[in-house]
């Protein structure tokens, strides 16, 4: 497979550019272009031993179709693919399919590895002022001292927070076998750009790209099974390895060259910000898949594994200190720590002494090492009591090292030790159990009643005893919040208290407990603050802040919200209840964290993080940022270092500038001065969405004209798409297939839908686009109704739509996709979408037509599917798994799933 130039005639189904596809080629770097040509090439040879000719013939004809007619909608070229589609046998069908997943897959990692390239090449250690403060941490930091002066600029680092809870809802449409295959394929890639390989060196790069371009050909994309909470812990721990626990020492190392001359060694004085949560192996809500078992079983491997990753850096560590006594005495604290460590372990540190004589802080270090090695193994008599135990130990051997003059391995690899403890103790990951409100009321109800509780009571309480279990072995911090799902009143708090005084036998037995209100309805939203005054009357709740400084932390949901009353008015509701909030915290004196449940898809609060911060009410921020971070966006955030670098970086620029009083009165001052607006798109959009989503029968004719029912066969994670199983009602269907089959129909609904009729509602195109220029909420949202847009294509849509018997709805869906494309385009002032983002629209041209490809593939499958009378199974089996093997390329080809 490889890409030709082609000269379009007319404006596409998805309205992005004229004749922009032949254009966005000539645009792409060289070196992008090379390596996309490349790994096509490859490819297509590999189609060819694998299928014969005919095999890559068929699909070059797809392709060649699917780019002419996505370049001159007026031509037959659509209907001609759609021909070709239904003239393919199943099996070819299958083949192709595969063929455009893989191929997707090769120019996802190809732009990925290009991004990389392109964040070294601009890592030139200075400050761009062409770029925002809030893109870069030096940019935040210069912004800050100019505004605030350089001391407060510091406290502000040192107070600074960002908390990552990784999520494994069912997104992530890529097996882990996949996954393994495009790192392997990434890191040839990157081998080729060394200037210092040879004629040889590059043909065995060749030749080994080519065994792992088959060998990815050849992989099932399709899981056979579900994977298991504890698989998707252990996604996260190779996550972990590959990046995050080197990559964040290196992110706070470059807050310090902000703070100091990065070549005189000197105390450290940037903060360890970062603290990862997690809701996999602990996130029960709907999943009757996460037991206590298995939240205790998460812990376990995430402490392990922490464990094991510090034991080999403190080995490390403790090695190289091959530091004699002459030169580098060692201070009177760590001949101290010697004495107890031999006391502690004699045999242990004689064999220490005798292979490192004279090198006091080598071997104390190699003994620090044994007692980790002790803390993993659960050997009680050497095992540290917790992490600060060790750290203690390790600002000792710190503190001689610089007392003794050599500051530089003081505060260099060591440093990095510290850092690593700081930020993932011997938890790894802070697990935060979820579970929905009405499941605690119905395990109070039944103790209430006194009779026997049901599985489902008994296992509310046997989760409150696993946390208690995994405080007394991990720490208070490996597992002390409980986030209660559709939390209404502070009777929802109280709840949890009392089941935790029910498991435990008595208040005094129960766990440390911070108990999470998640606010996800319109409703809800709205009447959070009545619901907050009451929860600080909870003696409970009263302890706890007493204990902690006055901190809270409230959830407001994304994904239910939206769902409940469209993208624009979710928007404009959760703005006002942080607003709200935040308001209501300094009132009460109250220490916020504002956790924001957001998802990767732009109908869950996805789209870029640093913007999103930045457009928050004041003081909803200050200095804390915590979201959630699921499925496919932790491998697209956090798989690579150098990405995972960015995105941290981003995100704490955003997080230190947002309350900055710049920032804070351009919010406000925009909220004020466009409070009617709002209150004009609220209703409009409102009243638009649920003339669609409550019309009568509505809900049936989503499941028909979506593959949303088929979603559910993919297994894609452990939790299941439904909280119940009927399609006549949406009330129980996740958000997040909800956002999922949309998107699959190229229809992106839940990003976009009833903005146009909001825009229209307000009419005026001046203040609109003067809006647009200073409210940073409502640029964040028509920018990311831009993109969502961008994805979608109405020659396809209409085909989805034409799957059900409802000439109206689709109607008015593709009447409102039409209006909010158009005003979209007039108040950003260009004259496509796209037009003012190079990077993305040129991803999306170049790959549009090739989804396209499997969307006809997927409409192919849908309709047999629809149509099916069951007595073929053989078919029927070949039909689904097409099915799924286009469900899984469009994921790939649109780069986001729910």
């Amino acid at each position: 497979m490889s890409e030709v130039r082609d000269q379009a005639v007319t404006t596409p189904a998805n309205g992005i550019a004229s004749g922009s596809r032949s254009g966005a080629i000539d645009q792409m770097p060289d070196v992008l272009r090379h390596d996309v040509r490349l790994l096509g090439e490859l490819l297509g040879t590999v189609l060819t031993e694998s299928g014969g000719p005919g095999l890559l013939a068929d699909v070059e004809k797809l392709r060649e179709l699917t780019i002419a007619a996505y370049d001159d909608a007026s031509s037959d070229a659509f209907s001609r693919a759609e021909d070709l589609v239904e003239s393919f046998t199943l099996e070819r069908a299958e083949e192709v399919a595969r063929a455009f997943t893989c191929y997707f897959h090769l120019v996802n990692l190809a732009e990925e590895y290009h991004r990389v390239r392109a964040l070294r090449s601009r890592d030139t250690g200075d400050v761009d002022p062409a770029r925002a403060p809030e893109d870069t941490l030096g940019g935040a930091w210069n912004f800050l001292v100019a505004e605030l002066g350089e001391d407060e600029a510091r406290a502000r680092i040192d107070a600074l927070e960002f908390r990552p809870v990784l999520t494994a809802h069912p997104t992530e449409a890529r097996r882990r076998a996949v996954a393994a295959s495009i790192r392997e394929i990434t890191e040839l890639l990157g081998q080729r750009d060394d200037p210092r390989l040879g004629a040889g060196a590059l043909a065995a790069n060749r030749r080994e790209l080519f065994t792992q371009v088959d060998r990815l050909w050849r992989t099932s994309p399709l899981r056979l099974t579900k994977p298991t909470p504890l698989d998707e812990i252990r996604t996260v721990t190779g996550i972990f390895d590959q990046t995050l626990f080197d990559a964040l020492p290196r992110m706070y190392r470059a807050i310090d060259a902000l703070l100091q001359d990065p070549d005189v060694p000197a105390p450290v004085l940037a903060p360890s910000f970062v603290r990862l949560g997690s809701w996999i192996g602990a996130d029960r809500d709907g999943n009757p898949n996460v037991t206590a078992p298995i939240t205790r079983s998460a812990a376990a491997i995430t402490a392990d594994h922490v464990l094991g990753a510090l034991l080999e850096a403190a080995q490390r560590v403790g090695s190289a200190l091959t530091l004699d006594a002459t030169t580098t005495p060692p201070s009177a604290e760590l001949e101290s720590l010697w004495s107890r460590q031999h006391q502690l372990a004699a045999e242990l540190t004689g064999e220490v002494a005798v292979r490192s004589p004279n090198e006091p802080h080598r071997r104390v270090m190699l003994v620090v090492a044994e007692r980790i090695a002790a803390t993993r193994r659960r050997d009680a008599d050497l095992a540290y009591a917790g992490p600060q135990e060790l750290l203690a130990d390790l600002r000792v051997v710190q503190s001689s090292l610089a007392a003794a003059g050599d500051a530089r391995q003081a505060y260099g690899d060591l440093q990095d030790l510290i850092w690593q403890v700081e930020t993932f103790g011997f938890h790894l990951v802070e697990f935060e159990v979820r579970q929905h409100s009405k499941v605690h009321n119905q395990a109070l109800a039944e103790l209430d009643a006194g009779g026997e509780l049901s599985p489902m009571s008994e296992e509310v309480l046997e989760t409150i005893r696993s946390i208690a279990a995994i405080q007394n072995r991990y720490g208070v911090v490996a597992a002390h919040r409980y986030v209660i799902s559709f939390a209404t009143s502070a009777a929802d708090i109280a709840a949890v208290y009392r089941l935790a005084e029910a498991a435990m036998g008595s208040a005094a037995d129960i766990p440390v407990l911070d108990v999470v209100p998640l606010f996800e309805t319109f409703a809800d939203l709205q009447s959070s603050v009545a619901a907050l005054d009451d929860m600080i009357e909870l003696p409970q709740v009263q302890q706890r802040m007493a204990e902690t400084g006055r901190r809270i932390e409230i959830m407001l949901g994304y994904s239910d919200s939206s769902k409940d009353v469209g993208p624009v008015a979710a928007t404009l509701a959760l703005y006002d209840a942080q607003e709200q909030i935040a308001q209501w915290a300094a009132r009460n004196d109250i220490t916020l964290t504002l956790f924001h449940g957001r998802g990767g898809a732009l109908g869950r609060g996805g789209g870029p993080a640093n913007r999103a911060v930045l457009a928050q009410p004041p003081g909803s921020v200050d200095g804390r940022f915590k979201l959630t971070e699921q499925g496919e966006v932790i491998a697209a955030r956090y798989g690579n270092p150098v990405i995972a670098h960015r995105h941290v970086e981003q995100v704490a620029a955003a997080t230190l500038l947002q309350a900055t009083p710049a920032i804070e009165e351009r919010n406000s001052t925009a909220a004020r001065d466009f409070a009617e607006i709002a209150a004009t798109m609220d209703a409009a959009s409102r009243e638009r969405f649920f003339e669609l989503v409550h019309a009568e029968g509505f809900a049936p004719w989503f499941a028909q004209v979506t593959p949303q029912e088929e979603v559910g066969w993919l297994p894609l994670g452990s939790r299941p798409a439904r909280r119940g199983l009927s399609v006549e009602s949406l009330e129980d269907l996740r958000a997040i297939p909800w956002v999922f089959a949309w998107t699959q129909a190229r229809i992106n609904l839940t990003g976009w839908f009833g903005l146009g009729t909001a825009l229209a509602a307000v009419g005026d195109l001046d203040t609109l686009q003067d809006a647009y220029r200073r409210w940073p909420l409502l640029t964040t949202l028509i920018d990311n109704v831009e993109m969502s847009l961008a994805k979608t294509d109405e020659r396809i849509a209409r085909r989805y739509l034409a799957l059900g018997d409802r000439d109206d709805l689709a109607e008015l869906v593709l009447a409102e996709m039409e209006l909010t494309r158009q005003w979209v385009v007039d108040i950003t002032g260009q004259e496509r979408l796209l037009a003012g983002h190079r990077v993305l629209g040129r991803a999306v041209q170049l790959r549009s037509p090739y989804v396209d490809a499997l969307s006809l593939l997927q409409l192919r499958a849908l309709r047999t599917l629809r149509d099916t009378d069951g007595s073929d199974e053989s078919q029927d089996e070949a039909i689904r798994r097409l099915m799924l093997l286009s469900v899984n390329g469009v994921a790939a080809g649109l780069q986001n799933t729910g």
